[in-house]
This record gives C-alpha cells, structure tokens and sequence, in this order.
C-alpha cells in the first residue's frame, strides 16, 4: 500500500476520500483530529508545513490543496473518469472545482472560523452574519449549476460519472446546515445530495467519517 489520504470528518478532505473509495483502491485512511490540533503537531506539519488537510502520500512523494489532489487522483485512476478527457469539458469541471474551493469554501470558513480573520468578538459577529448571507447566494448559484446539469441530461455535476464536483457540492450544502442554513431551502440541490449519499462508496466514507448530513436546527 503506498497511497494515504489525511483527512479530518467533514471538511473538505471528504472530496479526495470518496474518490480513493470510488476507485476501489489500496489506501490507508488516516484521521487527523483538529479539534485536538494534531494538523499543528510536527509530525503532521512536516508533511504539509500549512497545517492543513487533505494531504495525498503516494510513496515518498506528498500532494497538498484540494485542487491538486483531485488532478492527481484523476491521473493515477483514468478509468474512473473522475475529469472529462475532452479539454474543454475538463476546463469546465476545473473552473467550478476551483471556485468552489476559493470562493465558497472560503465564505463558509468566515462563518465557522471567524477568529482566522478578526480578534474582535463584535467583528466577528459581523463576519457571521454578512458571511451567512453570502454563502446562501452562492448555495442558490451551485443549485443553478445542478439544474443546468440536468436540463443537459447529466446525471453528475461533471458528466455521466460520479466526480470531485458531486463530492464538494455535499461538503458546502452539509457545512450550510452547519451554519443555520437549512438544506430542505434548496430542494432539488438536498435531493441530489441525499442521492449521492446512498452511493455505496459515498456511504462508506460517510459511515468512516461519522457524519450527518442535514445538522440544521430550527431557531
């Protein structure tokens, strides 16, 4: 076995994690616990020095950032058809990867991790909630890119396979319930991410993980 995948339960390390399973391969998941900081330990941070996960080791060799990591599994498993072969559909696929990766991810980290951006406890508050508004727009924006998947017969966000775009989509709307959001606001976006979920290879990870995927509560 050469290939490890660092994750953390529920952030977006949930991406890389489900694609290893969906390609069935040798890999060993290994947990890293942030809400004790092991992603500041030194043994940790001699892997990725920013701390942060996911982290890929195939062999002696270390991918960090999301991005990165997909491309990279998409390369090792080309069978998978995780990205389009065709240059401009993969240059699609890639363009949503990326913003939901520096765009929305991002917005929900100002909600969840404020004091990443502010010490005052009062901007803080201001952050959550200009944030929150934010990241419903963006939330209405990723369910237009499923509707405009299945008017064009795709059953995935990329293409006829299960890809990292299906994988993050689950990711940002379970983080919305997280932030007061509730997911049941964007039907046919709740619908379809309940569907991935009941994907065999989705479900493991989920089971792995422990995760729930609606965490919203009602004010």
């Amino acid at each position: 076995m050469t290939l490890k995948l660092y994750y953390a339960p529920g952030a977006c390390s949930f991406v890389p994690h489900t694609l290893l399973e969906s390609a069935g391969a040798d890999y060993e998941p290994v947990l890293v616990k942030i809400h004790k900081g092991e992603n500041y330990g030194a043994e940790y941070k001699a892997l990725n020095p920013r701390a942060q996960v996911p982290v890929l080791v195939d062999g002696g060799q270390v991918v960090t950032q999301i991005v990165a990591i997909v491309g990279y599994i998409d390369a090792r498993f080309p069978e998978q058809g995780f990205l389009p072969r065709e240059p401009l559909a993969q240059a699609r696929v890639m363009e949503t990867l990326a913003w939901m990766n520096n765009t929305v991810h991002p917005t929900f980290t100002h909600i969840f991790m404020p004091h990443k951006y502010s010490d005052s406890a009062a901007v803080q508050g201001e952050l959550r909630s200009y944030n929150t508004q934010l990241y419903r727009g963006l939330l209405a924006e990723l369910q237009g890119l499923l509707d405009a998947a299945q008017r064009a017969g795709r059953p995935y966000l990329g293409g006829a396979q299960f890809g990292p775009l299906d994988a993050y989509s689950l990711t940002l709307l379970r983080w919305g319930s997280l932030a007061g959001i509730d997911p049941q606001d964007y039907g046919p976006l709740w619908a379809f991410v309940q569907r991935l979920a009941q994907l065999p290879p989705v479900a493991r990870v989920i089971e792995r993980e422990r995760l729930q995927l609606n965490l919203y509560k009602a004010a």
